[in-house]
């Protein structure tokens, strides 16, 4: 973190530069060490005179010269500069943008009785902090560039003579590039014997003052010493021109030229006093001065120190980059990865080199996520570190044959053979990195690309997971990037001024959401923005409507290895479709299952619940004329990797698809429950349909459709995965639903979509459902109104869809006619006229018609008695709607006793989780509340309401049910605030979800309301009743239960606010309770 004016320290290294904005690593260290009782920040600032400055620069400095570090500070608040010119912080970054600038202070004021210290103390603090500076491997051989201030001067030879002494600090020793020494007084200065007499005269420690006098024995004994040690060392000596003036009388040089200067070493006058020797302007020669020398030291920094490491006999040295055998620089829509990009750096520093394994970081992933990019970025940052990098594509033998022979003769060898040139990599002791890229084929050994010995360090990119075993230092599975950084992309790419990008953000989320924040999709989209082809509101649109042809658009410049999105994804398929495998086989089989479904985990136990129910599909088997039933046909569509004619279950093929699939990366494997899972990147899923022609989508979508039709049987997977499995049945539909030809014949696709339109109609998808219906009954050619012989199952769909969705009394019509129609041909106790008779009589309790429902379910429930098992499922649900009907009629005490029953039997026979059991417990405790046990239903409502949390959508519409019931248990029983925070949610919810007159919102509504009137929320109340009343007076008979309840509960609003004095209003309510 880089420090300020305010937050600078006396004592330490002020970073004013990190380096690297690309969050790459800085190459090179520059630290500036201040003078004699130097202020921190002060010391390296020269202030820019305004027009009407009072003062000259020079005079002041000649001023601040005898001044203490708080006097310096408070002076330049008063006077009259324009701003600050901090040369470490503002000049010197825009030159070295790969820097580190830093300076150093330490307390040494002599006019401060505090301090108490000496040059070895000094020198010896200096060279451990920067020692602390430098710990992580990628800084200890960075290079350092030295800048000394006056007595800042002989604490950096001090240090360096110490260093030579001590081994820890023999890296630090060796990394230092060259030195800039600003007036370092190396014999001495006249001015420290009138500050040592000032100094003994006020009775303050005078050490430092006594050694920096002229002749100093001290003073020489160092500079024999750092001679003797750093001769070699480039470095320049600066002087001052100028004199300055002191105690008032005495105009002279502080530092003059033969105690400025090293014998044999370089030296340059400024034209400066000594006070001005380390504060620079924007438009200042002296600065040109020195900055021409910090550049040239920094440029052979890489050089000099990888040449002193030799010397010192390091085998890790870094000459510099010889060899550059890289196909193309780094992007420069390149964005994010900051992280990953510093470990790959750190795991394959050459600071590491010495030790005895090899270095190879693996980076798998999805194509198109950046991998290549990755590694072209680290490449160039790290070009410095390593004598070579060589790229390598092994994407084919061939391909890899030709650049490894490529890299053998730039190393002067003459091969042609890939093993010849692992040999000559094997031999070469000095660093290098090599690259093998797009190691996609899982067929292929890759460890034979990989040289012997210990010697260099190697990246490895991959599709394959399976390929991080190679890794010895670091593993990546790369994933997308993260909101900021892909906005940042997509930005950049659409070539927005980077002031303009707050602008867009809630346009960027949606095409992030979209594209599923793929690196190489965002790439492409910003290129069809930049290119004008839609504006940035505009391309979710675009892409809905024209996605094949969006992701296989490719910008003109910077284009990726594959070009477009489509293309890197069909180069994982080309290595299925090229094996002979029967995995390979299967894996793309199941990717077209995939395809045909959502992109979110999809649970791969359907596939055995599909064949569990093969056996009793064949041995039952359906006459084929029958256009409801699945028959043998659908058993024949399945995937061959399910192999419906074995006699046992063998996941075998189905384990092996999946993980050749996910070893390609195309889809990400999930572990639910001890059963596994499948999702897929939203791109990668529309790719993996949009590459198949009409012909294959087809038969995907049959195959699919029998997968999950035959696995309805399984109600125990549908019920406790429903929440996942949503989504695709959701999908499946839609892609009948729009499609453009036919997917199948009647005798196939038919039983599909009924098998679907339950599972919607158990998922209360209500509109789904109804627009399903609507479409099969314009494929079947027959209206839903009139009853058609055949197709009884399709018509009790209907009828129960037109219960949900409130078209109760067309449904008890629809439903009259079925079961009279039944009843002609079928047995008193037949399943077929007992289930719609059920559904009858439900229809009659919804429409109001109570009594026909009590009536009808008690014949229903007492035939069912004497045919099946007491647990028998369907008996269970008879019971339990006449247990609801019971209610309705008010007789409360037998719904009761008849719920207890059906829920003391569910718990032995189902799981707790189990949607049935659920449903009768929530039913139970409604019971509870109508006989006024409201303690009762409201335990048990939050223990259905609970578990309902833990399987459920938070819009389904089963979970909403039980919580509007929980809220009318708490409104029961007192807890109003909680009733109404629960009924805002649920109201909330099916505001976004349910129709305006769905019975269940306008339900919740009602109860809303009425909970309001108990808090004195009146008018709230009102506000919602009319809506109610307003919407159930198109809906529903004027005798209507429901319509009446909620025309008294309007009333009852209005005299809560007094409205009864209105004529006008006295009319409306009076008509409303009559």
């Amino acid at each position: 973190m880089t420090c300020t004016k305010e937050t600078v320290k006396e004592s330490g290294l002020n970073v004013w530069y990190s380096g690297a904005a690309d969050g790459s690593e800085p190459e090179i260290d520059i630290i500036a060490v201040q003078g004699l009782g130097a202020h921190p920040y002060y010391t390296w600032v020269k202030k820019e005179p305004s027009a009407n400055a009072n003062k000259s620069t020079k005079l002041r400095d000649k001023a601040r010269f005898w001044k203490s570090k708080k006097t310096q500070k408070d002076d330049a608040k008063d006077e009259d500069w324009e701003k600050d010119v901090m040369w470490l912080r503002d000049l010197l970054p825009s030159k070295f943008p790969n820097a580190r600038i830093a300076s150093y202070s330490y307390k040494s004021d002599w006019r401060d009785r505090q301090v108490k210290t000496n040059l070895r103390e000094c020198a010896n603090q200096f060279l451990n902090i920067l020692h602390q500076e430098r710990q992580l491997p990628n800084e200890r051989k960075r290079p350092i560039v030295l800048i000394g201030h006056s007595l800042g001067s002989l604490i950096i030879q001090q240090a360096l003579v110490n260093a030579c002494l001590q081994p820890d600090f023999t890296d630090l020793r060796l990394s230092v590039a060259g030195i800039i020494f600003l007036g370092g007084p190396f014999q001495g200065s006249d001015a420290a014997i009138f500050g040592q007499w000032l100094a003994q005269l006020s009775g303050l420690e005078s050490t430092l003052l006594k050694m920096l006098q002229k002749g100093s024995r001290d003073l020489f004994a160092l500079s024999t010493d750092f001679y003797s040690s750093h001769s070699d060392l480039d470095l320049v000596c600066f002087y001052e021109k100028d004199k300055a003036k002191y105690l008032g009388i005495i105009e002279a040089q502080v530092v003059d030229l033969q105690s400025a200067t090293l014998l044999g070493k370089r030296n340059m006058s400024l034209d400066t006093d000594h006070s001005g020797l380390n504060k620079f302007g924007r438009q200042d020669q002296n600065f040109e001065l020195i900055l021409k020398e910090i550049t040239r030291i920094a440029q052979d920094g890489p050089r000099i120190v990888a040449n002193k490491y030799l010397e010192n006999g390091s085998i890790a040295t870094i000459l510099g980059n010889v060899h550059w055998i890289v196909p193309r620089p780094a992007n420069n829509l390149f964005t994010g990865r900051t992280e990953l990009l510093r470990r790959i750096k750190e795991a394959l520093s050459g600071n590491n080199m010495s030790t005895d394994e090899r270095k190879i970081f693996v980076i798998t992933g999805l194509g198109g996520q950046g991998k290549s990019e990755t590694c072209l970025k680290v490449a160039t940052m790290m070009q410095k570190e390593f004598w070579g990098i060589f790229w390598v594509n092994v994407n084919t033998p061939s391909t890899a044959t030709n650049d490894f022979i490529a890299v053998a003769k730039a190393l002067g060898h003459s091969v042609d053979n890939i093993p010849d040139t692992l040999r000559v990599l094997a031999n070469e002791k000095r660093s290098w990195l090599l690259i093998l890229d797009n190691g996609d084929n899982p067929d292929f050994d890759y460890q034979v690309y990989l040289p012997s010995g210990i010697h260099g360090a190697i990246i490895i990119t991959s599709r394959i997971s399976e390929c991080r075993v190679y890794n010895t230092v670091g593993f990546e599975a790369i994933e997308p990037l993260d909101d900021q950084d892909s906005q940042e992309l997509l930005f950049k790419a659409a070539k927005f001024p980077r002031e303009s990008w707050p602008l867009y953000e809630s346009q960027a989320t949606e095409i992030l959401r979209l594209l599923g924040s793929h690196t190489l999709a965002l790439t492409q989209a910003g290129a069809y923005i930049a290119k004008g082809h839609c504006k940035l509101h505009e391309y979710p649109k675009e892409f809905k409507r024209q996605r094949k042809r969006l992701l296989k658009f490719r910008p003109k410049q910077a284009q990726s290895t594959y070009g477009d999105v489509y293309a890197t994804f069909e180069a994982t398929a080309d290595v299925l479709k090229q094996s002979k495998s029967e995995a390979a086989s299967d894996a793309l089989q199941l990717l077209g299952i995939l395809s045909m479904v959502d992109s979110s985990v999809l649970t791969l136990q359907i596939f055995q619940s599909a064949w569990d129910e093969c056996r009793e599909v064949r041995d039952n088997s359906t006459e084929e004329s029958d256009t409801l039933a699945l028959t043998i046909s659908h058993v024949s569509q399945l995937p061959a990797f399910v192999m419906a004619d074995s006699d046992e279950w063998d996941s075998y093929r189905l384990t092996e698809a999946k993980d050749l699939l996910a070893s390609l990366s195309l889809v990400t494997e999930h572990d639910l429950n001890g059963s596994p899972g499948l999702s897929m990147h939203p791109l990668a899923h529309a790719w993996a349909k949009d590459r198949q022609d009409s012909k294959e989508q087809s038969l995907a979508w049959i195959a699919t459709g029998c997968v999950l039709a035959l696995s309805r049987s399984n109600s125990h997977t549908w019920q406790t995965q429903e929440r996942r499995l949503l989504p695709h049945v959701q999908t499946f539909v839609d892609i009948w639903i729009n499609r453009e030809d036919s997917l199948g014949s009647k005798s196939i696709v038919i039983p599909i979509l009924l098998e679907c339109g339950y599972a919607l109609q158990g998922m209360r998808q209500d509109s789904k459902l109804s627009c399903l219906l609507k479409e099969i009954f314009v494929e079947l050619g027959i209206k839903p109104e009139e009853f058609s012989n055949g197709f009884v199952l399709l018509y009790g769909l209907q009828a129960r869809n037109l219960v949900d969705i409130g078209h109760r009394g067309k449904a008890v019509e629809l439903l009259e006619h079925v079961v009279k129609i039944e009843a002609t041909t079928l047995a008193e106790d037949h399943p077929s006229l007992l289930a719609p008779q059920h559904a009858l009589a439900t229809a009659y309790q919804s429409n109001g018609q109570v009594n026909k429902a009590v009536e009808l379910l008690e014949h229903v429930v007492n035939t069912k008695a004497a045919i099946l098992a007491e647990d028998h499922p369907h008996q269970l649900a008879s019971q339990h709607a006449l247990a609801n009907a019971y209610m309705s009629n008010g007789q409360a005490q037998k719904a009761v006793e008849l719920l207890e029953h059906v829920v003391k039997i569910k718990a032995t026979t189902l799981a707790e989780d189990h949607p049935n059991r659920l449903g009768s417990q929530h039913a139970l405790a409604t019971a509870y509340l109508s006989s006024g046990q409201v303690n009762k239903a409201a335990e048990l409502l939050e223990h259905v309401v609970k578990i309902e949390a833990t399987t459920l959508a938070h819009d389904n519409l089963n979970r909403l049910a039980s919580q509007h019931a929980l809220a009318v248990a708490y409104a029961s029983n007192g807890q109003m605030q909680k009733a109404v925070e629960l009924l805002e949610h649920v109201v909330k919810i099916e505001a976004t979800t349910l129709a305006k007159d769905h019975p269940s919102r306008l339900a919740s509504q009602q109860v809303l309301a009425n909970a309001y009137v108990s808090k004195g929320q009146a008018s709230e109340a009102v506000e919602l009743l009319e809506h109610v009343v307003k919407i159930e007076a198109t809906t529903l008979a004027e005798d209507h239960p429901d319509r009446l309840a909620s025309e008294n509960d309007l009333a009852a609003a209005y005299q809560h606010l007094n409205l009864l004095s209105h004529p006008e209003q006295d009319i409306q309510t009076e008509e409303l309770v009559g």
